[in-house]
């Protein structure tokens, strides 16, 4: 259930990415669906009634969480952090350079 969670979260964000005509909202778009696929992975590596992996003497048979989604998870939140800000960087240069941030009016104005 939680993955189809995901999937709706993924769907939302491209939808705001597709349908909305202001830069900020596409922006705010893409980081909804960066952070539903950041909670996908971290999902993968979660197993009900498992231990940090973390071993201690005389522990025999113990279930452990997959660390290594969770490693990449951080890795591309750091990447994501980067994109969102070079994202919203090129939105204000071309609001800047137009004026607006409705895509349509930047559209017309080329030349």
């Amino acid at each position: 259930m939680a993955y189809i969670l995901c999937f709706i979260l993924f769907l939302v964000g491209l939808y705001g990415v597709l349908t909305k005509r202001n830069l900020i909202k596409i922006v705010i778009g893409f980081s909804i669906m960066e952070f539903s696929v950041f909670l996908f992975l971290v999902m993968i590596g979660y197993i009900d009634g498992a231990q940090a992996p973390i071993l201690i003497e005389g522990m025999k048979n113990t279930e452990f969480v997959d660390p290594l989604p969770q490693a990449m998870v951080l890795t591309a939140i750091v990447i994501g952090l980067a994109t969102t800000a070079m994202l919203l960087a090129i939105a204000i240069r071309i609001y800047k350079k137009y004026g607006t941030f409705d895509i349509t009016k930047i559209n017309n104005l080329r030349g």
